[in-house]
Order: structure tokens, then C-alpha cells, then sequence
């Protein structure tokens, strides 16, 4: 700290002269420091009070590097419950052919401005018999917070959520490495999302892929009960009466064989039943948003809206390992 600095000054003036010690008690006199030998010691300890005040001043930034991917202005609980973010998006279609039947094709919706540097990447599937208009609303509205998002069609849409997560990871593959915005997305950073077999396969697809940032199930169906072995953080978005993915049986089961060290987040929205996540959805959003934010991007702005709040009232089971 610069405030220690002049305390490893040396008990002897840089000119050579000696400096009394303080337990001698006396007045300096003319003879002990000449007036040049008091201007160039006293020279010196400015410039060493000078050098500390510069210190003073770059410490903060150096202690508390900014973060190279936080993007956007600080949020607040209006704006991340709106239904658009501070970015302009456009979107561009990928074919079954274009993927190699891979997967089926599908939307991606990206931010046009590209002078903040490149963005984390989402890809979602939709479940059962769906095609991705189903959760085509999370597209742009994700998008539009800074995201790069992928909703895709599964082969078949009677794909199991085993295929469902390989096709899913394939998906994230084309985007970083063939996609026409491949240069726009930072392949460090990925996530995957899905509805309810999709959403088995997002849980299937972290236990496979332990470098994915961020892993968002919506009403998640699999045969699979435990995912013991799945590091990625993980927000669930369940429906208290969803009569086809019970929670009792599906997302709660899911949520607790995932370990306690893991950062994850269970919202289960009340009253709602299995496609409520198929429909634009506040609530869903917002979580969604800052858990991204927050894991995708490193925000920690992004926290206050996760941890250390009451669950709103349109949640019926709200659950956390907080603090993260």
C-alpha cells in the first residue's frame, strides 16, 4: 500500500547523509541537513508519496479485473423479466441437409452488434413429438440479452432423450465450428436447454460433455434417475401439476441426485402444467436470464436476481445452492 511505502525509507538520506534518530530528541540543525540535502529529502519522500497515490489509484482495478464478458447495462428485476433485452437480433435457418442429419436443422438467433466481442451459445431442443416451434419464443427474447441461441429439430420427434442429447451436442459442434455466425460465438462457453425429453437430454448432455457452462432442463422427462456425475450448473424449470412429467417422479429426483457442490437452481412454477414452458413465461425468463448470465457470461451482477431472494409467488418449490 502506498501509506507503507515511506516507511521503508532508509534511515540514511540518499545523499549520504545520516538522519538523526528520532530517540535523540533534538531540533535538526543547518550543519545535520543542508537546505539542498532537506529539498532533495523531501523531493524524495514526495515522489514516494506520489508514486503511492498512483498506487492507490490503479490497485482497485488491477485487484478487480473487469470481465471480459459481461455485456449490457446493470440489470435490474424489470429488466430481466422484459421481454427483450438492450441487443437488435436477426436469425438464420440451418437444414436437416445443412447439418449432415445430424440433427434436423433448425434457428439460430443472434445479436447483430459484434463491436462487444463474441457470445456464449445456447442450444435447445424441444420434447416428445414437438418440432422447435415449441420453444422457438426463448430464440430472440434470449438472444436479445446477449446470447447466441440455437433452437433445433431433433431427427425424429419421437427421438429419446439419449438421442435428443447427442443430436444436442452435435448442434453446438456445427455452431462453433460451420455455422455462417461461428466467428460471432465463444466456444468456451456453451449451454443446453430443452423441454421435457429434451430436457432429459440437456441432463444427458452435461453428464457427457462435463465443459458445458450452463444447462437449463424445462419439465425434464427421462427413465434415467440419477445424474450423480453432472458438474454443470443447472437451473430446472419444473410445473407444480405436470401430469406428464410428474416432479415427484422426474425434476425433483433429478434435481437431488445432482450433487450438493454443484451450483443448481430448482423454480418450479405454480399451478402450471407440462408445456407451460412452451409459451412465453416471466417467470421462467427471468431466472433463466440471470442463470445464464450468470454462467454463461461469469456475471455476478446477475446473483442478486438467484440467491439470497424470496421465491415469487408463481412458484410453488423454489430450491438452490446458493451462494454462487
Amino acid at each position: 500500500m502506498a501509506i507503507h511505502r515511506m516507511s521503508y525509507l532508509p534511515a540514511t538520506a540518499p545523499s549520504g547523509c545520516p538522519v538523526p534518530s528520532p530517540k535523540e530528541g533534538r531540533p535538526l540543525s543547518p550543519r545535520t541537513l543542508s537546505p539542498r540535502r532537506i529539498w532533495r529529502s523531501v523531493a524524495i519522500a514526495g515522489a514516494a508519496v506520489v508514486v503511492g497515490a498512483v498506487a492507490i489509484a490503479v490497485a482497485p482495478s488491477a485487484v478487480a479485473a473487469d470481465n471480459p464478458f459481461q455485456k449490457g447495462p446493470d440489470p435490474t428485476l424489470a429488466s430481466i423479466q422484459a421481454t427483450r433485452g438492450t441487443f437488435a437480433t436477426s436469425s438464420t435457418t440451418v437444414s436437416k441437409t445443412t447439418a449432415n442429419s445430424k440433427f434436423g436443422g433448425g434457428t439460430i438467433y443472434f445479436p447483430t452488434d459484434t463491436s462487444q466481442g463474441t457470445f456464449a451459445a445456447l442450444v435447445i431442443a424441444p420434447g416428445f413429438t414437438e418440432t422447435q416451434s415449441a420453444v422457438s419464443w426463448l430464440g430472440p427474447r434470449l438472444a436479445s440479452f446477449g446470447f447466441v441461441v440455437f433452437t433445433i429439430n431433433t431427427n425424429s420427434t419421437t427421438d429419446q432423450p439419449t438421442a435428443r442429447a447427442t443430436e444436442m451436442l452435435a448442434a453446438l459442434d456445427f455452431l462453433t465450428g460451420s455455422s455462417s455466425v461461428k466467428n460471432e460465438v465463444d466456444a468456451s462457453r456453451l449451454g443446453v436447454s430443452g423441454h421435457s425429453m429434451g430436457g432429459g437430454g440437456t441432463l444427458e448432455a452435461s453428464v457427457r460433455r462435463p465443459s458445458l457452462k450452463a444447462a437449463v432442463p424445462m419439465d425434464p422427462w427421462d427413465q434415467t434417475k440419477s445424474f450423480s456425475t453432472d458438474t454443470v450448473p443447472t437451473l430446472i424449470i419444473a410445473a407444480q401439476n405436470d401430469n406428464i412429467a410428474p416432479v415427484a417422479q422426474h425434476a425433483k429426483p433429478f434435481y437431488n441426485s445432482i450433487a450438493t457442490t454443484v451450483p443448481k437452481m430448482y423454480v418450479e412454477l405454480a399451478g402450471a402444467g407440462h408445456n407451460v414452458t412452451n409459451s412465453a413465461n416471466t417467470t421462467q425468463a427471468q431466472f433463466e436470464v440471470a442463470f445464464l448470465k450468470r454462467f454463461l457470461d461469469n456475471d455476478t451482477r446477475y446473483t442478486q436476481f438467484l440467491c439470497g431472494i424470496s421465491a415469487p409467488s408463481t412458484v410453488s418449490t423454489f430450491m438452490n445452492t446458493c451462494p454462487f
